[in-house]
C-alpha cells in the first residue's frame, strides 16, 4: 500500500503516512473507504462540470 494504514503510529515504513504521517488527523493523504464514499467526497469539492473523464489512448492497443 502506497498510502499505508489511516493512523500514521500503524502505517509501515515506507509508506507515505509511516514516513510523513505525524498523527490520524494530520497524515497527508485521503483513501476513501468505498466508490460509493470516494464519490460524496469528491462531491464536497468539485461541480460535476469540473470533473474530467480520463482513459488512455494506447489501452486498446495493449494485449496480455
Amino acid at each position: 500500500s502506497t498510502m499505508g494504514a489511516t493512523n500514521p503510529v500503524a502505517a509501515a515504513p515506507g509508506t507515505i503516512r509511516g514516513d510523513f504521517g505525524m498523527e490520524i488527523g494530520r497524515n497527508l493523504v485521503h483513501g476513501s473507504d468505498s466508490p460509493e464514499n470516494g464519490e460524496k467526497e469528491v462531491a464536497l469539492f468539485f461541480k460535476a462540470e469540473e470533473l474530467v473523464s480520463w482513459g488512455r489512448d494506447a489501452d486498446s492497443w495493449i494485449k496480455e
